[in-house]
């Protein structure tokens, strides 16, 4: 069989497994198009604009492990850059692939369109040297195989987004056929001297030390290391938390999870939990100003064992090229029973979250009833990707069990990265029960790709906060630019259906001002199997979980501390 340099890319994101690549077309990219076209266990799904094709892809790449994203160059790829900045800060392995000009207009003097006016194109790939982990450009089919294996490899080893740029003139063009897929996955093993020697420093820091925690950090994920991590903590028999952005990243049902880690927002007991040890052995974690609420919750350096996911920091000793799931399998077969961290929260009888008992149906409705109902949609096949604001918290309370997911993008946080990222999350994982909660101002950005969750025919809920403004902004710092227009989020349903006409869908737009109504809607949500539902939810302004509002304050007061130069 012959190749071209389109059809080598589609055959190597199939050998990767995917079933489906993003794309907006633009004329740079259309050849390459069609030559993806051309391998038919992958299909083309496209999307409103560039931005939402990243993010939806960043979405697929939470459900299948990887994805890929074509569009156009310059006016599409610097739009799609946004989202693989937010692929490269959530570890992500999202391939974005762009058109490019025929290379014959390279130092030919030419001004193209879609471009800056001057005559130097190569001003995209420097950018996006700067947010993926590895960048190329290919002009001549020849050296097209090398580079792409090369982007493909280092996406999938370092768990990052890659950047490839095709010269339009180049997509059709004969290369070389693709050898085995093997070599793509293939990743440097542990170096078995130093992982044995941070297993040994590990387990003498910790000898004398009896109350243990393990703190579950948000890139676990991405170092493959959850089942690694179950077993490390059965072994180790101490008290095990999950910073917020790790949620359902360690199973919520174990004997040995006490609950979220988030300073003042914590779980009940967790917070003194985690202050009162001796040792806390952090995987992958991501110290932050928003998982520190504020850098008022820095684990004690001393106490701590920083476990990343190629390396590990004990005593004062740096231990390089140790994979995390090699170090938590060693630390397991090894580790005696530690149990005095999780024999301390017990006995603090700190007691559950407060649930909100059912409110009354006919009762204006209210924050805390619409998360006691969406809990109880949860089975162990559902996902709940989770938006920026206080759909966060509604989602931390919520208890999980075991196979459930939750996502989120706590590290970006791009408002309106929620809408696209279930619609890939949902392409990519259809056989999930998939939950979007939103508000209506981080709707705004990316609403659009509603109408292709209506085209596709996904079953995602949604369910839509009407509080007319960004609560998540009120909480920090409010003023005037937290109001926004108000729409009708549920009657833009009809919009995306097509209203009967080509390519016609069947989404459902729904309203609910008191408990019973959503009650209600959400029967209508669970028997709609041929697209989305969205449910729109009002609630007042002010009404927000009590965690917001705590966590605000603290992220307020990290914003607004004075200069450390005197200078300024």
């Amino acid at each position: 069989m012959s190749y071209t340099v389109g059809t080598y890319l589609a055959e190597r994101l199939v050998q990767i497994g995917l079933k489906h690549h993003f794309a907006v077309a633009g004329d740079y990219n259309l050849v390459l198009l069609d030559n993806l076209l051309l391998n038919k266990n992958m299909e083309q799904v496209y999307c409103c604009n560039e931005l939402n094709c990243g993010f939806s892809a960043e979405g697929y790449a939470r459900a299948k492990g990887a994805a890929a994203a074509v569009v156009t160059y310059s006016v599409g790829a610097l739009s799609a850059f946004d989202a693989i900045g937010g692929a490269y800060a959530e570890n992500l392995p999202v391939i974005l692939i762009s058109g490019a000009p025929n290379n014959n207009d390279h130092a030919a003097g030419h001004v193209l369109h879609h471009a800056l006016g001057k005559t130097d194109y190569h001003y995209q790939l420097e950018m996006a040297k700067n947010i993926t982990a590895a960048a190329e450009a290919i002009y001549t089919p020849e050296e097209a195989p090398a580079k792409i294996d090369h982007v493909i490899k280092t996406a999938l080893r370092e768990k990052k987004p890659v950047y490839l740029e095709i010269a339009c003139n180049i997509a059709s063009m004969p290369c070389a056929a693709p050898g085995p897929a093997s070599a793509l996955f293939n990743d440097e093993a542990s170096d078995e001297a130093s992982l044995n020697a941070a297993v040994e420093e590990t387990l003498k820091f910790i000898a004398d030390r009896d109350k243990v925690a393990v703190l579950v950090g948000s890139k676990l994920r991405a170092a493959g290391a959850e089942e690694a991590a179950v077993k490390f903590a059965d072994a180790l028999g101490g008290a095990v938390a999950t910073m917020a952005a790790a949620k359902s990243f360690f199973p919520e049902e174990n004997p040995h999870y006490i609950g979220t880690s988030w300073g003042e927002v914590s779980y009940p007991g967790v917070e003194k939990t985690m202050k009162e040890a001796d040792a806390v052995i952090a995987l992958a974690p991501v110290f932050n100003d928003y998982s520190t609420t504020g850098w008022t919750d820095i684990p004690d350096p001393k106490k701590l064992v920083l476990a990343e996911p190629r390396s590990v920091v004990v005593n004062g000793i740096r231990f390089p090229s140790v994979h995390l799931k090699d170090y938590l399998t060693r630390l397991a077969q090894k580790v005696s029973k530690k149990t005095g961290a999780l024999d301390f929260f017990k006995s603090l009888n700190a007691g559950e979250l407060k649930k909100a008992a059912p409110a009354d149906p006919s009762a204006p409705l209210v924050n805390a009833e619409i998360a006691r109902q969406v809990e109880a949609l949860l089975t162990p096949n559902t996902t709940v990707i989770a938006e920026t604001g206080d759909s966060w918290f509604n989602a931390q309370r919520i208890k999980l069990p075991n196979g459930a997911r939750v996502e989120y993008e706590m590290q970006w946080g791009h408002i309106g990265w929620s809408v696209p990222a279930a619609f890939g999350y949902a392409v990519g994982a259809p056989e999930r029960r998939n939950i979007l909660m939103v508000g209506d101002g981080s709707f705004q950005l990316t609403a659009q790709e509603v109408a292709q969750m209506v085209r596709l025919k996904p079953p995602v809920i949604i369910f839509l906060i009407n509080n007319y403004g960004y609560t998540i902004e009120v909480m920090i710092h409010d003023g005037p630019y937290n109001n926004i227009k108000n729409w009708d989020y549920a009657g833009l349903m009809e919009v995306f259906n097509g209203n009967g006409g080509y390519d016609s869908g069947a989404g459902k737009g729904l309203k609910a001002k008191t408990g019973g109504e959503l009650a209600e809607a959400i029967k209508v949500a669970l028997a709609n199997t041929d697209g989305p539902t969205l449910i729109e939810c009002f609630i007042g302004r002010e009404d927000c979980t009590e965690e917001l509002v705590k966590w605000g304050k603290r992220v307020a007061a990290a914003n607004s501390r004075k200069p450390v130069n005197k200078l300024l």
